[in-house]
């Protein structure tokens, strides 16, 4: 017999006999480059159809999908949203339940229109000369190519959906579905058009909507004006000045009243100029006392003179009590002009003592009459003052023109006293041509036109009622799309009614009949804005905070304006009777209509076809064709009509169980939607509403293109893969403001690292792993085995609390900690001596390796709502004939994985087993061992000690006095383990005796 190797002096090679994990899955992910493989399998599978017919029969989840608009590449906001989406279709399809999404597009609208507008240009060509269905064409191609570039990089996300069917608002059957429900408003006789101011761009030339105006500092110019009182029953006011307050001095050439606070208290005050550290005292002159303080000298006093005689002539003004300091202080600043140093004073001072108080009601029969009364016409008509609720005394003088054209409070509060608008600007910004002040020049909100040196300022200082003038920083609203300043503007609009009681034979229709005639007339269902309130109450939103959000926007919010004057949108396709000015309510008319649209879209809804809708018995000259387009957020808040009810996507039903968007969609499409379906069905189209926050960058700054902080989730694709952006989306709390950045990814990218590890000795570990080496019976197994049971069991119930709840950073942070803590730094680090040593038939190895497969069977379910790539990439690893990932389902682990008793011991220990590893560290750093296996511990409570050497992988553990020594003991030529039985030449342990000569 030949000589053994150990027998010539050889040391023995024992590496063959270790069981070594083995897989060909690797550790570097190369994400760009194999997401694109899996994506195109999944597209020639159908996957999203398999899916489907896997869930056919099972309870319905329907999300249904705000639309993105469809202008420009994705942002990194629209990447987070649909991450958010997909991560939901998928936990609720992992649960087993039948989740299809349907994704969708936004079509319509000025941003589209506008960019169509900028291709003519460059052509030299005028949008009004071409034919509008050549440029609605235009429109809706430059539409359809963003919504196939944006479908591309929304499936390059690996977000499953129904691709080759979105729906599209500018679909045929969608818009003629938009219309029908339009209609529907109509017959309810919630749809009046009537002349309101409303939130106006001059700059796009349309009527806007409160969810399209953003808010933004601005510098104005402010001024105080003075108007004469030419009558009053107090004697006293008459030929006095109110003075007005205003940061729109183009609304001054369009005033009509004055309002006052009944409740106020107002002063009639004089003039009195100080010049501050003047030298000289002078005494004035008889009958000017009321002009000038006995401490001005008489040198600023003739300046001041000129300056009052000028400026302000009358020197008695009317003013709210309460804002006498603040008048003074601008008008102070307005005699700054006078250069009073060469006489040894620092300034000149506006006082305004009081000649007389009153309370606001006295004010009732006052007239006024306008500065620029010379011009003639309409601004020689009286001015009366009326009494406005709406006043207060936080800013201006307490006394507030009204321009009913341009601000709600005005238009009401004139209204009610038979007083009109005048409609006096255009839609382009300008005064009309033939308007007697300032008609046909500039847009009334440049700077220019508005500045302290301006016309409108310069005609009234040489009026001698501009008091004063200035520049003042406050808040205002701009257009959501071009960033440009919007008024509010007086135009003929339509409108959906908030405060209209329903007829009741129209609640009837509803889905649900729970309504009743709480704050309506005899015979009358309630009001929109009652259902809206009534369906926020019924409607979960996550988090809570949004219910208050969009709570107080519904309940202060105006009629709903749902008019634009554009060209590309669903027309409000409605006939107006020229003699009554009511909107024709006709089904067949309705009808005809609608079919038309269907079958050719809005460009049915023509001059040629009216006499088509109307029918035989009409004339067509009897009627108006209304020429308007819908608001695009009425076509957003019909999509549930359209996608849910329409039967076309014969997976869906009405309603949704969720809408998922921004919190700014609060005031959008959240908002939108509850109002059309509680007007035509009486309750939310949703059962609860998720909202998320903002990305910010890195600094918590708002990302911008002019900052050059924008982070493209496509760059990020190209160099990181698409589940690196998945796992950043569902790791932070995207309840809130977020933020992503270099770091941050950095970060993203070793929690996936951990996490592709994981899988990574999973698949290893459990090279050839059979049933016939399975354990079943997990009652009989190790107590380690049987604490990761129990753990599993803890993990399983927090996943899906963390998919009911929505908190998907929760989902994420605990199934990651889980793979780091318990797994990796517990319990494969414990296990691995038995997995790469014990015998294959080992009862220990076998109930790890069982234990590994529950881990596996578990942990890729979990983890491919999240990694929808590389979960797939491990799971074709393990079984590659084997269906997609996706198609699996998830129950919940059973009860008998619980061992509370067993969990809190071993919790205990493996604190215990971190102050042992705390109390080896320095031993480790000095290098006087090189592992935790050259170490033996003493420990105060060692009741089970080799459980406890298994658990701290230490040489042997008593129990005693805290002691860390290096162990005496040799070690094992096959497992490094330190250990008695194994002689000084290194010879093996008993264990690896028995597995090596079996």
């Amino acid at each position: 017999m030949a000589d053994s190797p150990k027998d010539l002096g050889v040391k023995p090679d024992y590496r063959p006999t270790v069981f070594l994990p083995k897989t060909d899955f690797p550790m570097k992910a190369g994400l760009p480059q194999k997401e694109p493989a899996i994506l195109a399998r999944w597209q020639e599978a159908d996957l999203y159809r398999q899916v489907r017919e896997s869930r056919r029969g099972r309870e319905k989840f329907i999300l249904h999908d705000g639309p993105p608009y469809a202008n420009g590449d994705i942002h990194i906001g629209h990447a987070l949203n649909h991450i958010l989406k997909d991560m939901v279709v998928r936990t609720q399809t992992l649960l087993g339940k039948d989740a299809p999404y349907v994704p969708g597009w936004d079509c319509h609208g000025l941003p589209i229109e506008w960019k169509v507008e900028e291709q003519y240009r460059k052509k030299k060509l005028n949008k009004d000369e071409v034919p509008v269905t050549e440029f609605r064409a235009e429109c809706r191609a430059y539409a359809q190519h963003w919504v196939d570039v944006q479908r591309e990089q929304l499936k390059r996300l690996g977000i499953g959906g129904d691709w080759d069917h979105p729906y599209l608002t500018m679909n045929f059957d969608a818009e003629a579905t938009i219309v029908s429900e339009l209609m529907k408003f109509a017959e309810s006789g919630q749809l009046y058009r009537g002349a309101k101011p409303v939130m106006w761009s001059p700059v796009e030339k349309t009527a806007l909507a409160e969810a399209e105006i953003e808010y933004e500092d601005i510098v104005s110019t402010q001024i105080d004006v003075a108007f004469e009182i030419v009558e009053s029953p107090i004697p006293e006011l008459v030929g006095a000045h109110a003075v007005v307050w205003t940061t729109t001095p183009w609304t001054i050439p369009v005033n009509q009243a004055i309002a006052y606070g009944p409740e106020v208290e107002y002063v009639l005050v004089t003039t009195l100029v100080e010049a501050e550290g003047a030298p000289e005292e002078w005494t004035p002159p008889a009958g000017s006392e009321s002009h000038y303080s006995t401490k001005t000298s008489k040198e600023a006093v003739g300046r001041a003179e000129q300056l009052m005689d000028a400026m302000y002539g009358e020197t008695r003004y009317l003013i709210a009590k309460a804002l006498v300091p603040a008048v003074e202080g601008r008008l102070t600043a307005a005699l700054s002009s006078i250069d009073v140093s060469d006489m040894g004073a620092t300034r000149l001072k506006m006082q305004l003592p009081a000649l007389a108080e009153f309370k606001g009601s006295d004010l009732a029969g006052t007239i006024a009459r306008h500065p620029m009364r010379q011009l003639g016409g309409f601004f020689t008509k009286p001015r009366p003052f009326l009494p406005g609720d709406f006043v207060t005394t936080d800013t201006g003088t307490g006394l507030v023109h009204m321009a009913p054209d341009h601000g709600e409070d005005d238009f009401d509060l004139c209204k009610a006293n038979g007083i009109d608008p005048v409609f006096a600007v255009e839609g382009d910004g300008k005064f009309r041509e033939d308007w007697a002040w300032l008609g046909g020049q500039g847009s009334v909100i440049n700077n220019k036109f508005n500045a302290p040196d301006g016309p409108i300022c310069s005609d009234l200082r040489e009026a001698g009622a501009l008091l004063a003038a200035s520049e003042f920083k406050h808040s205002y609203p701009h257009s959501w799309r071009s960033k440009a300043k919007v008024i509010y503007r007086c135009t003929p609009q339509w409108f959906i009614a908030m405060d209209r009681p329903l007829p009741a034979e129209h609640c009837e229709t509803f889905a649900e009949k729970r309504w009743d005639n709480e704050g309506g007339a005899l015979g009358h269902g309630p009001t929109l804005r009652q259902l809206a309130t009534r369906a926020i109450a019924d409607t979960r939103w996550v988090p809570e905070k949004g219910r208050n959000r969009i709570s107080s926007m519904v309940e202060g919010r105006p009629d709903w304006v749902i008019s634009r004057q554009r060209a590309w949108g669903v027309p409000i396709a409605l006939f107006v009777e020229r003699q009554s000015g009511q909107p024709l309510v006709d089904v067949d008319v309705n009808h005809r209509i609608v079919e038309a649209i269907r079958r050719d879209g809005v460009d049915a809804w023509s001059d040629d076809n009216a006499a088509h809708f109307l029918g035989p018995n009409r004339d067509p000259e009897d009627f108006e064709r209304v020429g308007d387009i819908l608001d695009v957020w009425f076509d957003s808040g019909c999509t549930h009509v359209f996608t849910l009810e329409s039967g076309r996507w014969p997976d869906l039903r009405w309603p949704a169980d969720l809408y998922l968007e921004g919190s700014d969609q609060h005031r959008g499409w959240f908002q939108s939607s509850l109002l059309e379906s509680c007007g035509t069905r009486g309750r939310a189209p949703y059962g609860t509403v998720l909202t998320h926050g903002f990305t910010m960058d890195s600094k918590g700054m708002k990302m911008s293109k002019s900052l050059g902080n924008t982070i493209s989730p496509l760059d990020l694709i190209r160099d990181s893969g698409a589940d690196i952006l998945r796992l950043w989306a569902l790791s932070v709390d995207f309840t809130e403001d977020h933020r992503i950045g270099k770091e941050i990814l950095a970060g993203v990218a070793d929690q996936y690292r951990k996490l592709r590890n994981t899988f990574r000795y999973l698949l290893g570990a459990l090279e050839g792993f059979s049933d016939e080496e399975r354990l079943d019976d997990a009652a009989k197994w190790p107590e380690l085995e049987r604490y990761m049971l129990d753990k599993l069991f803890r993990l399983d119930v927090t996943l899906h609390t963390a998919i009911k709840d929505y908190d998907f950073n929760e989902y994420v942070r605990s199934l990651t900690d889980f793979c780091s803590e318990d797994l990796s730094a517990f319990y494969f680090d414990i296990r691995k001596d038995s997995l790469y040593c014990d015998a294959s038939s080992s009862w220990k190895r076998r109930a790890y390796r069982t234990m590994l497969d529950i881990f596996f069977e578990r942990l890729i379910r979990y983890a491919a709502p999240v990694l929808v790539f590389t979960a797939e990439e491990v799971w074709k690893t393990r079984f590659p004939e084997a269906d997609s990932v996706h198609l699996l389902e998830l129950d919940e682990a059973p009860n008998t994985w619980m061992d509370p008793e067993l969990a809190t011991r071993i919790d205990l220990l493996r604190l215990l087993r971190a102050d042992v590893t705390e109390a080896i560290e320095p031993f480790r750093r000095d290098k006087v061992v090189g592992s935790s296996l050259e170490a033996e511990v003493t420990v105060p409570s060692a009741e089970d000690p080799a459980f406890l050497q298994e658990l701290f992988i230490t040489s042997t553990v008593h129990e005693g006095e805290w002691s860390v020594v290096k162990t005496k003991n040799h070690k094992c030529g096959r497992c490094w383990r330190h250990l008695p039985e194994v002689s000084e030449d290194g010879d093996l342990c008993g264990r690896c005796e028995e597995v090596v000569n079996a």
